[in-house]
């Protein structure tokens, strides 16, 4: 099934894009990550144009949050006070993102700092989880205890000026912080068409200090608005969002995450995020390979 996409100024199979979707769905029901990380990349594989497969990636994102927001609002699972302060960072790190990204762009180097980003991203957050789960696989199999961690937020942040209560995350900290981390959030969804959640959700845990308990709704609740804000952005600076690819991808993505949530409850957690960190080392060295191979047509004709 042949569909035009109007953007991307090519043809594809459109059951293709909805399977791509369904995979990103199944993973982010199962792991309880967004899609967005790895819909990109495997868009590009397919052969869409980085720039178009970033932008409509974002838009996709953004109608995957709806359901997962309303989830962990009826359940109390989100801070808004502290989603308020993260949305109006990511909002200011979209501006920022959408002056990058028109910069490279015109320098004719958009699609490398795309690629790059994403290997050395997906990279580390990749090293990071397996390496956490072998831990825990280990201490499974030994049946001796990883030591818990105790919740502390950086000592930057502590030393920050200003401080707010942040009271459903548990918080004491200067809203500086959280605003930071919303900012840099924003300018990778404008430029790599990602959630965030991946970057985001870690730094909330691990720098900010946050409640377990209320981090994945929060880190939902900033990537709704954020994303609604790339995707405007996208449309009205780069004109690369391609609504048909988009709908496409949403389509395949909310039936996947229902797949995705009822795999999660047969299978063990400990092994599940094994399985994710080794899909997203996976990726990540295929995108460094193609960094390096020489493309079928070295020269692109792209209109004035």
């Amino acid at each position: 099934m042949d569909v035009y996409l109007p953007i991307a100024n090519l043809s594809v199979n459109g059951l293709v894009i909805v399977a791509l979707g369904a995979l990103t769905g199944i993973l982010s029901g199962m792991f309880g990550v967004g899609g967005g990380f790895l819909t990109t990349p495997l868009m590009i594989f397919y052969g869409i144009p980085p720039t178009v497969a970033a932008a409509s990636a974002a838009s996709q994102v953004t109608g995957a949050s709806v359901s997962g927001v309303f989830a962990h609002s009826r359940r109390g699972g989100v801070d808004y006070q502290m989603g308020a302060v993260m949305v109006a960072g990511g909002i200011i790190g979209t501006g920022l993102g959408a002056a990058l990204f028109s910069l490279l762009q015109a320098l004719g180097q958009i699609d490398v700092v795309i690629n790059l980003l994403y290997v050395l991203l997906l990279g580390s957050i990749g090293w990071i989880m397996a390496r956490e789960s072998w831990q825990a696989l280990q201490a499974q199999k030994t049946g001796v205890p990883v030591p818990a961690r105790k919740r502390r937020h950086h000592p930057m942040v502590a030393s920050l000026p200003m401080r707010w209560r942040f009271y459903r995350s548990g918080l004491y900290i200067s809203p500086l912080a959280p605003l930071i981390l919303g900012v840099l959030t924003g300018i990778l969804t404008m430029l790599m068409g990602i959630g965030g959640g991946f970057v985001l959700v870690p730094a909330m845990l691990y720098i900010l200090g946050m409640s377990a308990n209320v981090v994945v709704g929060t880190s939902l609740f900033q990537i709704l608005f954020v994303t609604m804000a790339t995707t405007m952005m996208h449309s009205v600076t780069t004109r690369a969002v391609d609504i048909v690819l988009a709908a496409l991808l949403l389509l395949g993505s909310v039936s996947g995450a229902q797949i995705g949530a009822q795999l999660a409850q047969k299978l063990p957690a400990e092994r599940l995020r094994f399985v994710l960190a080794a899909i997203v080392l996976l990726v990540a060295l295929r995108m460094a390979l193609g960094l390096g191979w020489q493309p079928d047509e070295i020269y692109t004709v792209t209109p004035s």
